[in-house]
């Protein structure tokens, strides 16, 4: 992720919950605050109701490289906290890729790259 950094710490997570808006589809919710620096700082948070251990980090990576991949077309200076579902477990990268970026559209925060 070249041009962002990781949430890690519960209060980063809890202030993007708490004072951040969100929206959801079938397999990602997510959360959106400003943080008003020039990175986007971006968070990944999997139940274990999605699944066991493996399941999860199959879930995380997927949604990190999604993000990774398609970086450039977020605006910078947020905070993102995304959330998978049960949902998620059972699907592959170009839902997880598509999900993430509905979201983004949902919240505003994409820019179309050609």
């Amino acid at each position: 992720m070249k041009f962002s950094e990781s949430l890690k710490k519960n209060h980063q997570f809890q202030c993007v919950y708490k004072s951040g808006r969100s929206y959801g589809n079938k397999y990602l919710v997510m959360y959106v605050k400003e943080n008003g620096a020039g990175k986007n700082r971006i968070g990944i948070s999997v139940s274990r109701k999605v699944g066991n251990s493996v399941v999860r980090h199959r879930v995380t990576r997927l949604v990190r490289e999604s993000y990774r991949l398609r970086e450039a077309m977020f605006n910078s200076g947020l905070d993102i906290v995304v959330v998978a579902r049960k949902n998620a477990a059972s699907v592959g990268y170009h839902e997880i890729e598509s999900a993430l970026l509905h979201l983004g559209k949902l919240h505003h925060i994409t820019e179309v790259c050609s």
